[in-house]
């Protein structure tokens, strides 16, 4: 199991959901910095890349099997499996539909111009199935982040106040 610390931003109560599903929470993952220098002029790349893209806080939802209430501070976790699944199609699905393009191009017309676009197209088309794969395997359970236990860690404070 994959874990994280985050902040229960809003909770979804039962009757709100479908009878079936687990209770879910809306969650923000709390960013912490192995050596304090995240933001600064100095240190390694992640503080250049957190300038460029300035990291963003993402909210998304969990389930909530522990009924954390709002403002706690909780561990999230996500399956080891369900990530390296999830990476492996990410990147080899259009990484082998792209080379499968490009020996099929050159196969057809024996020129580079057509393996370029041979590539191109077996890029978009694995990314295309990637999108449509990841979109109707969303909602598997072992997929989805679970709150495991509430966060001890923080000093007896277990709350965040939110105005």
């Amino acid at each position: 199991m994959i874990e994280q610390y985050a902040i229960i931003l809003a909770t979804e109560s039962q009757t709100e959901l479908k009878t079936d599903s687990p209770p879910m929470a809306t969650i923000e993952v709390v960013r912490k910095s192995a050596c304090g220098l995240c933001g600064q002029t100095s240190g390694c790349g992640n503080a250049f890349w957190g300038k460029l893209f300035a990291h963003k806080a993402s909210s998304f939802k969990a389930q909530n099997h522990i009924n954390a209430t709002v403002g706690q501070s909780v561990i999230v976790g996500i399956d080891e499996a369900a990530v390296m699944k999830s990476a492996l199609i990410l990147y080899l699905v259009p990484l082998a539909t792209m080379l499968l393009g490009a020996i099929l191009a050159t196969q057809i017309v024996d020129a580079d111009l057509s393996a370029m676009l041979g590539a191109a197209v077996g890029l978009v088309l694995g990314y295309c199935w990637v999108k449509a794969h990841i979109a109707g395997h969303s909602y598997y359970q072992n997929h989805q982040p679970t709150i495991l236990r509430l966060d001890t860690a923080t000093s007896g404070v277990d709350t965040i106040q939110f105005q």
